[in-house]
């Protein structure tokens, strides 16, 4: 079998390697954090206006969906 002081090196190494990775990690969502704190409001996009629906398309768009259910439960034969 392998040597035990050879595994316990490689362990330490891939533990070492991910706390490494995720103390980095960490670091960046800081800074990130403190980018968008310093944000002004006036450099924010604009919200997308609200779209206006039809119920005319809504029924439409209803009566396509249960129709293609009936379809695919096979309620028409040919």
């Amino acid at each position: 079998m392998g040597d035990p002081m050879e595994k316990n090196k490689k362990m330490v190494a891939a533990v070492s390697a991910v706390l490494n990775y995720l103390k980095e990690e960490e670091e960046i969502m800081c800074i990130c954090m403190q980018a968008a704190a310093q944000l002004q409001p006036e450099a924010l996009p604009a919200p997308a206006p609200a779209v206006a629906f039809s119920q005319w398309g809504v029924s439409g768009r209803m009566q396509q969906m249960q129709l293609r259910n009936m379809m695919q439960m096979k309620t028409f034969h040919r």
